[in-house]
């Protein structure tokens, strides 16, 4: 299994695509959103839902959490799990912070805890599509990454990101791994 994260922001045309390819391909995603995001686009965490897809916390506001206190941390946390909840009825199983890869930093853990958040999602492939390098060099380094267990780290509103899905999709299942939401990958 893997799973292919996606940061929810974005212009919501190209959301629509991803979803469209994502139900051809009968590849489900989960979605880290940005809280404010979602409140600008009410009708899009109910469409993701509905499409089988998961929805998760990814910061109120996509602010850099490194070196954040525990004020803002928090903020930023319980923001986006407020509009999570009032939007689909509860805030997400899974937080992503904004601004970092790699090991967190205990303050971000500590506030994900205490706002309900029991795992803080990180990934392990990054094919830095949200600087448009285009969908053939998104397929390379994904494809250079991609393992059993991998978390693919995406972003909506990219047009090679669009593109290079079925590719993805196709590569993964090619070599054995079919793509699962994150709640299926870590059970």
């Amino acid at each position: 299994m893997v799973a292919f994260t996606f940061h929810g922001s974005g212009a919501l045309t190209l959301t629509q695509e991803m979803l469209d390819v994502t139900k051809r391909l009968s590849a489900p995603i989960t979605v880290f959103a940005v809280g404010t995001w979602l409140q600008q686009n009410p009708a899009i965490a109910r469409q993701l839902l509905d499409a089988g897809h998961e929805l998760e916390n990814h910061t109120y506001t996509h602010p850099q959490l490194r070196g954040a206190g525990a004020a803002t941390v928090s903020r930023e946390v319980i923001g986006c799990r407020d509009v999570l909840a009032r939007q689909t009825g509860n805030g997400g199983r899974y937080f992503r912070p904004s601004g970092m890869e790699g090991s967190y930093p205990p303050v971000v853990m500590d506030q994900a805890g205490l706002a309900g958040y029991a795992v803080v999602c990180g990934f392990d492939v990054d094919p830095s599509d949200y600087l448009d390098p285009g969908a053939a060099a998104i397929e390379a380094r994904v494809r250079q990454g991609l393992k059993p267990g991998s978390i693919v780290s995406l972003h909506l509103g990219h047009a090679g990101t669009v593109a290079a899905f079925p590719t993805l999709v196709s590569d993964a299942r090619a070599r054995g791994l079919e793509p699962v939401l994150i709640r299926d990958l870590l059970a």
